[in-house]
């Protein structure tokens, strides 16, 4: 395996994870935000991931593996949360939910715990890009010998 494929690895990792991260952090900061450009209250987005090429792909090369791209962000489409506020410059005004606004279909323990994982993914990619850093340096010493 190249030293250089491996670097490619966590740096296309690296660039994953601190969109997913840039991602969690548009979701809490707009926890409570019910009319976007769309008249509707924010929905959660979300990051997904593929591997630039399959494992079985990966095996069949010798490991020359790619990394990892981000194929797309979508929203959640789970319904909106709806809470009793009738004083609410956005709360329905007739009907069976009259007082009730709907509220983004975001959960902040749910976004701090994809944070927390996102984190120690962002952080495994920079050991893994260190320790190759640390061989490639190691293998110039043996030439200098």
């Amino acid at each position: 395996m190249n030293i250089f494929n491996t670097l490619k690895i966590s740096a296309s990792g690296l660039s994953a994870e601190r969109l997913r991260m840039d991602l969690i952090a548009d979701n809490i900061a707009n926890a409570e935000t019910t009319r976007t450009e769309k008249g509707e209250p924010y929905r959660r987005k979300m990051a997904i991931f593929t591997p630039r090429k399959s494992f079985e792909h990966i095996l069949q090369r010798e490991l020359e593996a790619e990394g990892v791209k981000v194929q797309g962000i979508i929203e959640d489409k789970s319904p909106f949360r709806l809470v009793y506020n009738p004083s609410h410059p956005d709360a329905k005004t007739e009907g069976p939910q009259k007082g009730y606004v709907e509220m983004p279909n975001i959960d902040v323990v749910t976004e701090m715990v994809d944070m927390i994982s996102a984190t120690r993914a962002y952080e495994a990619n920079v050991t893994a890009l260190n320790a190759a850093k640390s061989m490639a340096l190691k293998a110039l010493e043996i030439g200098r010998g």
